[in-house]
């Protein structure tokens, strides 16, 4: 399973705000750090937002932090919400799968799906920011 580039910027972006302490990175400064374009990173702070993960405030001496939430919550949410509850594959798209009415392997990968995102519900974003990642993250350089 891949996941999509909204579900991986959208941990990231917690993950960077975990470890800021007091600083509050505006969105067009965590685009730049996670090198991506700012359209792209401003919807997703913007769900982010709308889950109570982050607050984000404008103007002068505004920025992004985490919420309370936004540290205690799960990944596997986290991935939930922006990947969706859609099937691994459209057995009905455009061209219809021949095999849908009596296939198994629908059923089977609903099923890793659900173990992959099971696997992923236990984690927190503080978790994912322990020791050595927090470390590294506070190191890596940042576009100002």
């Amino acid at each position: 399973m891949r996941l999509l580039r909204s579900t991986d910027l959208a941990l990231r972006v917690l993950m960077r705000l975990a470890v800021a302490d007091e600083a509050t990175p505006t969105t067009r400064e965590v685009a730049a750090d996670m090198d991506v374009p700012y359209t792209h990173a401003a919807k997703v702070v913007a769900e982010l937002q709308h889950m109570a993960l982050l607050d984000a405030r404008r103007g002068r001496g505004g920025g992004l932090s985490l919420t309370a939430k936004g540290r205690a919550a799960s990944v596997g949410a986290v991935v939930r919400a922006f990947e969706g509850d859609g099937d691994v594959v459209d057995c009905e798209g455009a061209t219809p799968c021949p095999l849908a009415p009596a296939c198994r392997l629908r059923g089977e990968l609903r099923r890793a799906q659900e173990a992959f995102f099971a696997s992923l519900d236990p984690v927190t974003v503080q978790d994912i920011v322990a020791a050595p990642t927090g470390t590294l993250l506070l190191g890596l350089p940042t576009v100002r």
